[in-house]
């Protein structure tokens, strides 16, 4: 705590986390706030239904990384997925579209102009998003077959008039990211997720416990502890490949002939792959509700009944495979995306560096290689079994009638916040040692 106290006696430090609380605070309080048109007395009491019954949709696991705003179709009910989409389009386009390419490797002012264009795509994200959940609601399809979320007196100026204010939502909140990120301390938009998920916790215990007792929640509670140990065991573990640099000489000055190491992490693609995956499982289901909402029943075909029924169902086995094998594609394809080991050589031999027992060059980017897919079958392995582990206890009936409580106890929810948590308490402590403190991590 002496540790902690340290951080707040800096003042420039303890002005940053003020506003990085802050605007969590206020987006938390917006996340509270009905879109004008919700029938928000219908909307709580039908969540209570839901929490406690049996179901586990495919839009109350989306709604974890809002904190439960999309259920609520409050004013942030979109929640900052069309920014981490956008941003993963962008990056993922710098591969495609050698213009983009260009301003990655531009420095500052090429990364302001690919920001921008996310911003642009955000924007038309959010749109997109937000039509199809007010269409959704309009049709009584969003909380259940023939549930009514907004009011009787309901036009088409009502209904746009929800689409505007739902995308200004997710404007606001990609903005409120930007602003932690540049004033506060730790990712803005990691935070905001975080935020979202721990507020989540409590009412979700609670459900827990008066569904399954005591007993029940205190196991859940040592499975999560159990959980967070592993999973920053995982997330700090590093290969460390030994580099020596030749001796230099530039001008009257001597460089090199040093020995360091090149850290390689075993999970180098973060929960992107978990965030990306689970967004795309969730895109099916939507566009075949928005196709079908106009049809007084469901259709009676091979899709609705094979493909939708259980992508609607977190915890059937074919759910559980696809979703395990599209985040060991995304981890590696989003790996192939960021990380190229021609450049990380060809940096090292611009540098006078080398690996021992390696030349310099080709046969450098094919080591690296070699060994960034060793570590990416641990990594993904890693990201996919923590991910279908509530999936998995949906499919075991081991979360019993309290299924709705089981998504921020999950493995996803708690990756999540033990990997921003990791990387804010490293960027205070960092800052600490900038300021002559002992910091946080003793």
């Amino acid at each position: 705590m002496s540790a902690i106290l340290q951080a707040f006696k800096d003042q420039d430090l303890r002005r940053k986390i003020l506003i990085t609380l802050a605007l969590m605070i206020l987006y938390r309080v917006g996340a509270q706030i009905p879109t004008p048109g919700v029938d928000y007395g219908l909307i709580h009491s039908r969540l209570e239904e839901i929490s406690q019954g049996d179901q586990a949709t495919m839009f109350s696991i989306i709604g974890l990384f809002s904190g439960g705003a999309l259920l609520q179709l409050s004013i942030f009910a979109i929640g900052i997925m069309p920014y981490i989409t956008a941003s993963i389009i962008v990056q993922l386009l710098t591969v495609v579209i050698p213009k983009f390419e260009e301003l990655k490797k531009e420095g500052q002012s090429g990364q302001a102009k690919m920001t921008q264009y996310t911003r642009y795509l955000t924007v038309a994200l959010a749109l997109l998003q937000s039509a199809g959940i007010v269409a959704l609601a309009d049709r009584e399809q969003l909380l259940g077959q023939g549930m009514p979320v907004l009011v009787e007196d309901r036009n088409v100026w009502t209904l746009i008039m929800m689409i505007i204010v739902m995308t200004s939502g997710a404007i606001i909140i990609m903005w409120l990211g930007e602003i932690i990120t540049e004033k506060g301390v730790g990712n803005g938009m990691s935070l905001l997720i975080f935020a979202g998920i721990a507020t989540k916790l409590p009412s979700e215990g609670a459900i827990i416990f008066q569904n399954s007792g005591g007993v029940a929640l205190a196991v859940v509670i040592a499975a999560i502890i159990v959980l967070v140990v592993g999973i920053i065991f995982i997330e700090q573990g590093q290969r460390r490949i030994p580099v020596q640099y030749a001796k230099r000489v530039v001008g009257r000055r001597q460089y090199g002939r040093t020995a360091t190491y090149l850290p390689l992490k075993v999970n180098q693609a973060g929960v992107i792959p978990v965030i990306f995956a689970s967004s795309l499982m969730y895109v099916p289901v939507l566009i075949t509700q928005i196709v079908n909402m106009n049809k007084p029943t469901p259709p009676d075909n091979w899709w609705m009944n094979h493909v939708m029924a259980w992508l609607q169902n977190p915890g059937s086995w074919q759910y559980i495979v696809a979703y395990f094998i599209m985040i060991i594609f995304f981890a590696y394809f989003y790996v192939s995306v960021q990380y190229d080991p021609v450049d990380q050589a060809e940096n090292m031999k611009k540098y006078g560096g080398f690996i021992p027992d390696i030349r310099p060059g080709r046969p450098t980017a094919e080591y690296l290689g070699y060994v960034m897919n060793r570590l990416l079958v641990v990594g993904s392995l890693y990201l996919a079994v923590i991910a279908i582990l509530p999936n998995l206890a949906l499919d075991a009936g081991l979360a019993g009638s309290g299924r709705m409580g089981m998504s921020a106890f999950g493995g996803t929810a708690i990756l999540i916040m033990v990997s921003v948590a990791l990387t804010t308490v490293k960027q205070i402590e960092s800052q600490l040692l900038q300021s002559n403190y002992e910091g946080l991590l003793r």
